[in-house]
C-alpha cells in the first residue's frame, strides 16, 4: 500500500534526479529549446490574436498572460516577456508572504533580484481574475498535465484561483515523463508545451478563437 509519505519521498527523489540532469544540459541546448518553445506558444490557438474577445476583462481592459521569469537551466520565456502575443498584456509572478501574485511587466520593465534569486517586477499585483493563460514552469510533466514542481506548492495554490484561464505547461520534451509521483493538491495544467511537441489534455479550456 502506497502511503502520503512514499509519495512525497518518491518526489524528492525525482525532483532531485531531474533537476540534476537539467542542470547538465549546455546552455545552447537550454537557448536552442527554449526558441522551440516560444515559437510553438505562438501559434496556440489558445493565444490567439489580434484581440480575443474573451481575453479581454470586464472593464475591456486587456486579459493577462502570466508568464515566468526563467532560471538558467528553466525553458526560457524571456523572447515572449519582452514581445508577447498581439492582444496580450505581460503578467509576471512575484512572491509575496509564500505565494504569488502576477504584476504587470510590460516590455522594457526592470526586474529586480526576488525569492531565491528570481527576477520579478515591482509595480502593483492585480487580481486572479485578471489572468486569461498562464504559462507555467515544471521541473516535469505528464501527457495528460500532471506536474512536477520545485516542491515550495505555490503554483498548486495559484492555479486553482485563476479560474478560466488556460493552464499551458512548459519543459524539454525528455522531462515529459508517461507517469509522475502526484498528490491529491496537486495541481495540473491544459496543454504541455515542449521543444518537439504540443499536448492537450482531453478537457483542455480554449482562450480565443479555436
Amino acid at each position: 500500500m502506497t502511503t502520503d509519505g512514499d509519495v512525497v519521498s518518491a518526489k524528492r527523489a525525482l525532483r532531485d534526479e531531474l533537476l540534476a540532469w537539467r542542470r547538465a544540459n549546455p546552455s545552447d541546448h537550454i537557448a536552442a529549446a527554449s526558441s522551440a518553445v516560444v515559437a510553438a506558444l505562438r501559434t496556440l490557438p489558445e493565444l490567439a490574436g489580434p484581440t480575443p474577445a474573451s481575453a479581454a476583462g470586464s472593464d475591456g481592459a486587456l486579459r493577462g498572460l502570466l508568464l515566468y521569469a526563467a532560471d538558467p537551466d528553466e525553458v526560457s520565456l524571456d523572447a515572449l516577456i519582452t514581445a508577447p502575443p498581439a492582444g496580450w498584456r505581460v503578467l509576471l509572478p512575484r512572491v509575496e508572504h509564500g505565494a504569488i501574485v502576477p504584476v504587470p511587466c510590460p516590455p522594457g520593465t526592470p526586474l529586480a533580484t526576488g525569492h531565491r534569486g528570481i527576477r520579478e517586477p515591482s509595480g502593483d499585483p492585480v487580481g486572479a481574475d485578471a489572468v486569461g493563460a498562464v504559462v507555467v514552469p515544471g521541473v516535469a510533466f505528464t501527457p495528460a498535465g500532471a506536474r512536477l514542481g520545485r516542491g515550495a506548492g505555490m503554483y498548486d495554490r495559484l492555479l486553482p484561483q485563476l479560474r478560466g484561464a488556460v493552464r499551458i505547461g512548459v519543459c524539454i520534451e525528455p522531462l515529459v515523463r508517461d507517469a509522475l509521483p502526484v498528490e491529491a493538491h496537486d495541481a495540473s495544467v491544459d496543454l504541455v508545451v515542449t521543444d518537439a511537441s504540443v499536448r492537450r489534455s482531453p478537457m483542455t479550456r480554449t482562450v480565443g478563437p479555436a
